[in-house]
């Protein structure tokens, strides 16, 4: 595939749609009633509301229109390193949509939910294989929120001992969410610096962990999409001082079938089965955040607990040490029944398969681009890779110019300025349903940018060109936004 993608193509322009009704349109035929009109009181239900009028064609074209101004990853390659922005196959969407799941009621009771019971069972259990955990709650509904969950579990299990501690460590590495889930549970944030090679070093972590120390949160693999060598040397140094380590399990993407952080010394681990295992991410959610935790940990699990009797499947709440309920109902079904859907498809051996070719992309791009822009860590990397713009800053360009100019070409940019240890950062996460033929434009087009920083970098300011709207004001954009379409 020798062309790029971008193109100037047709961009539409669409009105709102008050502006293009008009009076006596309909675009939907209502069947007759068979009931006797009757005109409602207005001092009840107010004025009538300002709906458009409009054709059937009218509707269509509309929000045809709108999607076209969209990008997604049925459109394109999506290089955002957001852990993870991967194409997943449609069977999972299917087997959500079927009556059986999207049509239950969560009020329906445990006699007339055995088949969302018995998913959720088993997918607990599958994930806590996965993981190498004894117990899974699928509870949280997001990443975050089982960050917090992680949280309460190791806060109730402290409290357990008898002694409350006030501190948890948080390396510069770490997932931005980790230091706030932390002071929701009242810790004070230790920050600690990663070593040269962008990985924690034992002796850091020796020398902040104490007796008033709650435990450590790590991102594992990291921020800069470098795997934690020395994790387990570093779980001992904490267990050794009475505190649990929490594993932030966002990048379990590159990991699986391949490492079981219960195996190598995490006490509790959050999964985002939105990003590793096939729900679309992006959007606003749903999300699903399960917590896998040792045997050790389970009675702190949230509430309530599904268990088998039998044939039979059940939520029990008698759990005298529970953190509590921490979501309506037992969290986001249809998120569940997609991951469910992609780990019996993808097998043991397809779950390995997405991880080695997520690391083998990522470190593609990273040797094909090094030479291009700057590589702060040079050594093998996970499932993305980080450069920054050092290279270019010789002829007054930014990481922000060529993210821009990315867009002229056809590509969604990728996460630009994070992670926050390395200045003006450029991170790719290709991840494993990317082809070497679409990852080669991506890396053709870089390079092309890269040289056009040399020979015209008055013309990199200013794009991108081809897009619907071009460079944007952003600080004004920001302060003052225009919400209107």
């Amino acid at each position: 595939m020798s062309n790029r993608p971008g193109t100037s193509g047709l961009i539409f322009k669409e009105p709102q749609l008050w502006d293009k009704s008009s009076e006596g349109r309909c675009a939907v035929s209502i069947p007759r009633t068979d009931v006797e009109r009757s005109e409602l009181d207005k001092k009840y239900v107010g004025d009538a509301p300002d709906l458009p009028q409009l054709s059937e064609l009218d509707v269509v074209r509309h929000y045809t229109r709108l999607s076209q101004w969209n990008f997604g990853v049925d459109s394109g390659m999506y290089p955002l390193g957001s852990c993870t922005m991967k194409y997943n196959p449609k069977t999972n969407e299917v087997q959500a949509a079927r009556q059986g799941f999207a049509g239950a009621h969560p009020l329906s009771g445990e006699e007339f939910s055995q088949g969302a019971l018995k998913l959720m069972y088993y997918l607990e259990k599958y994930l806590a294989t996965i993981t190498g955990f004894d117990a899974v709650s699928l509870q949280p509904a997001a990443g975050a929120h089982g960050e917090l969950a992680g949280m309460l579990v190791i806060h109730a299990y402290h409290a357990k001992k008898g002694k409350q501690r006030s501190k948890i460590i948080i390396p510069d590495t770490a997932h931005g969410t980790n230091p706030a889930s932390a002071t929701l549970c009242g810790y004070q944030s230790i920050n600690i610096k990663s070593g040269e090679k962008g990985i924690l070093e034992p002796e850091a972590v020796a020398a902040v962990m104490d007796e008033e120390t709650a435990g450590i949160m790590i991102t594992n693999p990291n921020t800069l999409g470098l795997f934690e060598d020395n994790l387990k040397e570093i779980a001992g140094i904490v267990h050794e001082k009475g505190g649990l380590v929490y594993g932030d399990g966002a990048n379990m993407n590159a990991i699986m079938g391949v490492v079981k952080p219960g195996e190598i010394g995490v006490d509790v681990l959050h999964l985002n089965l939105h990003k590793t295992f096939a729900t679309p991410h992006g959007g606003g959610g749903p999300g699903s955040g399960p917590i896998a935790v040792t045997k050790e940990l389970e009675p702190f699990l949230p509430i309530p607990r599904i268990e088998q009797e039998i044939d039979t499947y059940k939520l029990v709440t008698d759990c005298p040490d529970t953190v509590g309920r921490l979501h309506t109902f037992y969290g986001h079904f249809g998120v569940m029944i997609k991951a469910y859907s992609y780990i019996l498809s993808m097998g043991a051996k397809g779950l390995k398969d997405v991880s080695t070719y997520a690391v083998l992309n990522a470190n593609y791009v990273k040797e094909s681009l090094k030479d291009t822009m700057n590589l702060p860590y040079d050594q093998p990397c996970m499932h993305e890779c980080v450069f920054n713009d050092e290279n270019q800053r010789e002829f007054h360009i930014t990481t922000m110019d060529m993210a821009k100019r990315l867009l002229d070409y056809g590509f969604h940019p990728p996460t630009v300025y994070f992670p926050l240890v390395v200045d003006g950062a450029f991170m790719v996460e290709p991840t494993e349903t990317e082809s070497k033929e679409y990852i080669d434009q991506f890396i053709d087009a870089v390079k092309a940018i890269s040289k056009e920083a040399e020979t015209d970098p008055d013309k990199l300011k200013k794009a991108p060109y081809l897009t619907k709207v071009t460079r944007l004001d952003e600080v004004t954009a920001a302060r003052k936004p225009c919400l209107r379409g």
